[in-house]
């Protein structure tokens, strides 16, 4: 068996978590490989809406397993307050949930250098979300984390170091006065570590690498964007890890020649949150128009996105990278209400046309648009291709004919049943 691979392709906010709620009958494991609870996967269901942080989108199919994966970063503050509203609605998933010994853990400290490094910064922030995701993957790499299996041996002597290295950092370098927030959270932070050993703590990889051996299927579910990749997104204005298809065999353990289908999931326009370059940004009325008819505020911070028209330079960049073999289209309904819809095909950067991504954007790239007929129909009551208007197959034609890959599902809702699938594949 393989490990099917779903990635979003623009800057986060595609709608991963809807798409994993939908396929996840078809598989036996639902993983979550790389990212923090700055992600926000949002599920509608029987008319409630269900925001996951770090949690698979799996967990409310029943009978399923779901797993978070090493590549993952853990907030236990978070994580309680996830499970808490999971049990308040009548979800108990700790006989489904595997969390994996090697993932690290967010600490109180994490979270107070994070907004210490973006005050310092200045008008130069990246954005943040002050989760206190950065710190943490930089302790990672630095050798100087706390991981899941830590909470099991010696636990306070570890705390205890790290946090007294980071409190120097924040007196010293930051000159950041953390002590009231850092108390007003620690208690929470500890009753979030005392729920973390309930669950099921075991080396993911050999789990997944074993249920794999044994004819289940995976479904690797990724957060953030491709955008934001900390390789290969827009630098610096990006998130701390792999975001890409390839983070899925570092951030779960498998070998790349486990990996099979790569779904890459896509809106019907664009959006960004907080601050980097946005080519195709409209910051007029149809931006408005679009945030506000997509509902376009961060499921995680409540922050507008910024909005503008799909970015074909963009997109077939991530294909690229990830070798994607579907590709999953959201949100088409937002577009019902535009006559005239364009595409970003190029960009023009210093009087010379390009149509591959820069290796920086600096907010000199010129869009190069076509135009092509809107559809202005209602789609959110259509349930099958048939339904389709004329000008919208027209729209997901020439997408299929720029970027090679098939469109094989389109969304026109938040619902499970507003799920198109269009028998491509």
């Amino acid at each position: 068996m393989k490990v099917d691979v779903l990635l979003g392709l623009q800057w986060g906010d595609e709608g991963k978590g809807k798409i994993v709620d939908v396929l996840t009958p078809k598989y036996d494991i639902i993983s979550r490989f790389q990212g923090g609870p700055n992600a926000g996967h949002t599920l509608e269901f029987n008319d409630i809406k269900h925001i996951l942080h770090t949690i698979p989108s799996g967990i409310f199919r029943k009978n399923k397993i779901n797993v978070i994966g090493n590549g993952v970063v853990i907030d236990p503050i978070i994580f309680k307050k996830e499970i808490d509203s999971l049990n308040c609605k009548g979800f108990d998933i700790s006989d489904n949930l595997y969390i994996s010994k090697k993932a690290h853990i967010i600490l109180p400290t994490h979270r107070l250098l994070d907004a210490a490094s973006e005050e310092a910064k200045g008008e130069t922030k990246i954005g943040s979300t002050l989760k206190g995701i950065g710190p943490t993957y930089r302790d990672k790499v630095g050798r100087e984390g706390l991981r899941v299996g830590d909470i099991m041996s010696n636990f306070d002597e570890k705390y205890a170091a790290k946090t007294s290295r980071h409190k120097l950092i924040l007196e010293n370098q930051y000159k950041f006065d953390y002590k009231e927030l850092y108390e007003a959270c620690e208690k929470d932070w500890f009753e979030g570590i005392e729920l973390l050993k309930t669950y099921k703590l075991v080396d993911t990889e050999h789990l997944i690498n074993n249920l794999l051996n044994e004819g289940k299927s995976v479904l690797a579910e990724g957060a953030q964007g491709t955008l934001l990749d900390i390789d290969f997104g827009s630098y610096p204005f990006v998130t701390s890890s792999n975001t890409i298809c390839a983070g899925a065999c570092s951030g779960l353990g498998v070998a790349p020649n486990k990996i099979g289908e790569v779904f890459g999931i896509f809106k019907a326009y664009c959006t960004r949150v907080g601050m980097g370059p946005f080519p195709t940004e409209l910051e007029n009325e149809t931006g408005d128009n679009l945030r506000k008819s997509g509902h376009e505020f961060g499921s995680t911070t409540g922050r507008p996105r910024r909005c503008g028209w799909l970015d074909l330079v963009a997109l077939k960049y991530s294909i690229m990278l990830n070798g994607v073999s579907q590709l999953i289209m959201m949100k088409a309904d937002v577009l019902d209400q535009f006559e005239t819809i364009k595409i970003c095909v190029g960009y023009e950067i210093n009087g010379e046309v390009v149509e591959q991504f820069p290796f920086e954007l600096n907010g000199g790239e010129k869009p190069i648009y076509v135009d092509l007929p809107g559809w202005e129909t209602d789609l959110t009551k259509i349930r099958s291709r048939e339904e389709f208007p004329d000008e919208l197959n027209k729209y997901i034609n020439f997408i299929e004919e720029e970027t090679g890959i098939p469109v094989t599902i389109a969304s026109v809702g938040p619902n499970r049943e507003q799920t198109i699938f269009l028998d491509k594949k």
